[in-house]
């Protein structure tokens, strides 16, 4: 099966090379995440599906350094974020008024 590579703007894709395909050509496109219309219950189908994906998952495993590392990272975020908080709430307020 060819892929192609392609983002979603805007609702339209575009993709990052040409497609040699006449115009009017029809393509089916599978979504990654399933349905669009989350309205619609899932069909029993995609509820075995999800599950086997989800029984295919394995666990977080951290060991102490890569948490220590983690939390080391998480405090360094918030660090910054209040050290600029009001430099981007004045962006911010530049934009709403």
């Amino acid at each position: 099966m060819t892929m192609l590579k392609g983002v979603v703007s805007k609702g339209r894709i575009e993709l990052e090379e040409p497609l040699n395909l006449p115009d009017g050509t029809v393509l089916m496109i599978p979504l990654p995440y399933g349905k669009l219309d989350d309205d619609e219950p899932m069909t029993q189908e995609e509820i075995d599906r999800r599950l086997a994906l989800m029984d295919q998952m394995e666990p977080l495993q951290m060991t102490d350094e890569e948490i220590a590392e983690w939390e080391a990272d998480r405090k360094a975020q918030r660090e910054w974020d209040k050290s600029h908080f009001f430099e981007r709430a004045k962006k911010l307020e530049k934009i709403w008024q």
